[in-house]
């Protein structure tokens, strides 16, 4: 399947995340993300290297050039067990708007055409690294890394885009 590109529309289905409430929730791409402006950032493991230490703090550390660019969320997406996403949010106590949620078997992974094969890492298949801006569920940017690389999807190139 052809990865994700500019003008398409997120194909809808069904992701993980901990509500305000610490309550597990599975909910609809579709009905998270409709009607606004949202970046979606997809990392290949949480706890990684280049995830914990580049990826994710980029985008906690431009969240709010973000928003003033008019983006209503910031949303951090991985192929990990909604557990291991929310234990991994947690480290990052300066983090206030960046939210994390879960494709833990990768079928959403597999609808956007975002798989990477990390077998030979012992990690088996993931998601890439992309970061994406999203309207109204069409893709407006579309920044997919190829491999492991972290070259074109950071926050900064996000505001850029913007």
């Amino acid at each position: 399947m052809a990865p994700i590109a500019v003008g398409n529309v997120l194909p809808d289905g069904k992701i993980f995340l901990f509500d305000e409430n610490d309550q597990l929730q599975t909910v609809s791409v579709h009905s998270l993300l409709a009607g606004k402006k949202v970046i979606l950032f997809g990392v290949p493991g949480a706890f990684t290297s280049a995830c914990s230490l580049q990826h994710v703090p980029s985008f906690i550390e431009k969240a709010q050039p973000l928003k003033a660019k008019g983006v209503s969320e910031i949303i951090c997406y991985g192929m990990n067990d909604p557990y291991v996403m929310k234990a991994w949010g947690k480290t990052f106590p300066e983090n206030k708007h960046v939210k994390f949620v879960s494709d833990g078997s990768g079928e959403y992974t597999k609808l956007l055409g975002l798989e990477l094969d990390l077998k030979e890492k012992g990690l088996g298949i993931r998601t890439r690294r992309f970061a994406m801006l999203v309207d109204n569920l069409k893709v407006t940017v579309a920044n997919i890394e190829t491999g492991g690389e972290f070259t074109v999807s950071s926050a900064e190139d996000i505001l850029k885009a913007l």
